[in-house]
């Protein structure tokens, strides 16, 4: 005859094998689907030549899942959004440094403290910008903060061409007026629970303004 504690065990076992479940089921479901090879960019990524760099990804991303403190929907769209990236390659060059980008993206998620970190994706009517931009809002301590951006531009540019950053420091009170320090372009930061809304009034740095999702 069981007892109650063995029911609690039962359960909690129970549990534990469904989350373990749950999570395979995304770490696989964000994998590179070769078994459907319609495009010319898929053919590519699904040769015999990007096998074990495919293998290695599919790795990195499932210890990214398991390992990172980084939101897990935040892994999951911007692992979507360099999906897109990838498909847009057109040289092996190309393919195998977007390959190499999204590593270390991945290794950046895993090996850093991300909780006092703030990342807000760029939206456009209600979806992911199809021009992604990424900005990070970094808690470094009680009165200094730390705001990094990178919009991605085509990654068939030359490497150092392929993103544009951002970088700015402020204080918490601050933090709504910001100057990026790398194109001293102002901005209008106005903060609202889930939402960051972006503004400038200055010609060629519209590239960062826009309304922004926090992952949380």
């Amino acid at each position: 005859m069981l007892l109650k504690t063995d029911f609690k065990i039962i359960k909690s076992l129970g549990t534990l094998f469904f989350l373990g479940f749950l999570c395979t089921s995304q770490a696989y479901s964000q994998e590179i689907d070769c078994t459907d090879k319609t495009s010319s960019a898929l053919k590519k990524i699904c040769s015999s030549e990007f096998d074990e760099i495919r293998e290695k990804l599919a790795t990195h991303y499932q210890t990214a899942l398991y390992v990172s403190d980084a939101p897990l929907q935040l892994l999951q769209d911007t692992h979507t959004l360099w999906f897109k990236r990838l498909q847009q390659c057109k040289s092996m060059t190309c393919f195998k440094n977007q390959f190499e980008i999204r590593t270390d993206d991945l290794n950046f998620y895993t090996s850093l403290n991300q909780t006092l970190t703030s990342h807000y994706l760029k939206f456009e009517h209600g979806q992911l910008a199809p021009s992604p931009v990424h900005i990070q809002v970094h808690q470094l301590s009680k009165d200094s903060i730390k705001i990094e951006g990178l919009a991605y531009r085509n990654p068939n540019n030359k490497l150092e061409t392929q993103t544009v950053s951002f970088l700015a420091y402020t204080t918490p009170e601050k933090k709504n007026n910001i100057t990026d320090n790398e194109h001293d372009c102002a901005y209008q930061f106005n903060y609202s629970k889930a939402i960051l809304s972006i503004k400038t009034e200055q010609k060629g740095c519209e590239r960062f303004a826009g309304v922004y999702r926090l992952y949380d």
